[in-house]
């Protein structure tokens, strides 16, 4: 990537964590974890992108899902299956900022669904995890809010 690129991305970031974090993290269409499906986490054992057309819109972001089945499950049930910390990077709200995430960059830790920047960073917040998820329980109300 050029180096102005990697500034921009790094000012963007900035700015982001400047306002607060939205609810659920999206793109700039609106769309929840860059549109990879939920469910799919948790049946499927593995990241999958979703398709427009099973669609369902929760908690101000448009989550897709690979079948109709799977947008079935989340909208029983959004909260067992959205990410936590709205999608964010759950090592970055470990540390007090927000970050976007990799989808491919994933775990389940009793049950939830928890989202990391890359996988090198994913690493790192497995070097502590029930650490990292009570320190970030802990900063997701306040970065949520500002």
């Amino acid at each position: 990537m050029k180096t102005w690129r990697i500034w921009l991305v790094m000012a963007l970031g900035l700015v982001a964590s400047a306002r607060g974090a939205d609810a659920v993290n999206t793109t700039l269409f609106g769309v929840a974890i860059k549109g990879y499906d939920p469910v799919a986490y948790f049946v499927d054992a593995f990241p999958r992108k979703g398709a427009g057309d099973w669609e369902y819109e929760w908690n101000g972001a448009k989550w897709r899902f690979v079948s109709p089945e799977n947008r079935d499950f989340f909208t029983q049930d959004p909260e067992k299956y959205a990410p936590q910390f709205g999608g964010y990077c759950a090592w970055a709200v470990s540390e007090n900022y927000t970050a976007n995430i990799d989808p491919t960059a994933w775990k389940i830790v009793k049950g939830k669904l928890y989202l990391n920047y890359s996988k090198e960073v994913q690493t790192k917040w497995e070097q502590d995890i029930p650490g990292n998820i009570k320190k970030a329980e802990a900063n997701w109300p306040a970065l949520k809010a500002k």
